[in-house]
């Protein structure tokens, strides 16, 4: 059995991003552009909508780790504001999350070798991306990046309800790959989210050190640790050279 797939975490490990949702700009601006949508609510108050329906949702979700949804968030603040027309709530409900996100985004970034890593994977292996997002800016982030391209198979966790390390996500990514698990390597750089996740999965893992991302959880340790994102190559040759060995 040889490593025929490798899988991806996508920000942290192949985009730098940096939000901060605390923003009083992003509340500002999505107040102000709600006015042509005749619903009239301060930042203030918008800000902790927001987050009230947020905490809400997770807490009703039957799931260890649970996922939001942006755009049911702010659907549902559409509806409580009775917003018109009804028939356009979910697009300007979409509208909203990638406002948000865009307000909030203070960088984004490739890391360095990140293309060049891809392109050359991508002769030999096929390429899913498992990410803890939102389908709605993270493929739009993903095309702005030029990477998009490369993968065959992108898991987002906002289309399931919840997020890694829960491992039907790697499960899932595996079997839309058509491996088994363990003939898939999964390249992250947090070490619970990432690592024990894709472990729990049966997936061999390489810990990518990047400025973000835990460190360390409990005596969880990859089968490959990597400096920074030029050892990616190294480190997957290495796994699938022991895995064919053995």
């Amino acid at each position: 059995m040889s490593i025929r797939a490798v899988c991806f975490d996508l920000y942290g490990t192949l985009i730098n991003i940096e939000t901060n949702e605390e923003l009083e700009e992003i509340y500002r601006g999505i107040s102000h552009y709600l006015t042509y949508h005749r619903v009239f609510m301060n930042r203030r108050e918008l800000r902790e909508r927001y987050f009230a329906i947020l905490k809400e949702g997770k807490r009703q979700s039957p799931e260890r780790y649970p996922e939001i949804d942006v755009e049911a968030i702010w659907h549902t603040l559409l509806v409580q504001e009775n917003s018109k027309p009804v028939k356009r709530r979910g697009d300007l409900a979409k509208e909203l999350a990638r406002l948000h996100r865009g307000i909030s985004r203070t960088r984004l970034e490739r890391y360095e070798g990140v293309k060049r890593t891809l392109k050359s994977l991508q002769e030999t292996y096929r390429l899913a991306i498992i990410s803890d997002a939102q389908r709605c800016f993270a493929l739009p982030e993903m095309r702005a990046m030029g990477i998009k391209k490369y993968f065959d198979v992108r898991i987002i966790s906002g289309d399931h309800g919840y997020r890694k390390p829960d491992s039907r996500l790697f499960a899932m990514a595996a079997e839309q790959l058509e491996v088994a698990p363990p003939e898939a390597i999964y390249v992250g750089n947090d070490m619970y989210r990432d690592i024990y996740g894709a472990q729990q999965a049966s997936m061999k893992t390489l810990f990518v050190d990047s400025n973000q991302g835990s460190k360390s959880y409990n005596d969880v340790a990859p089968d490959y640790y990597a400096r920074d994102f030029y050892q990616v190559l190294d480190g997957i040759g290495f796994l699938a050279q022991k895995h064919a060995d053995g």
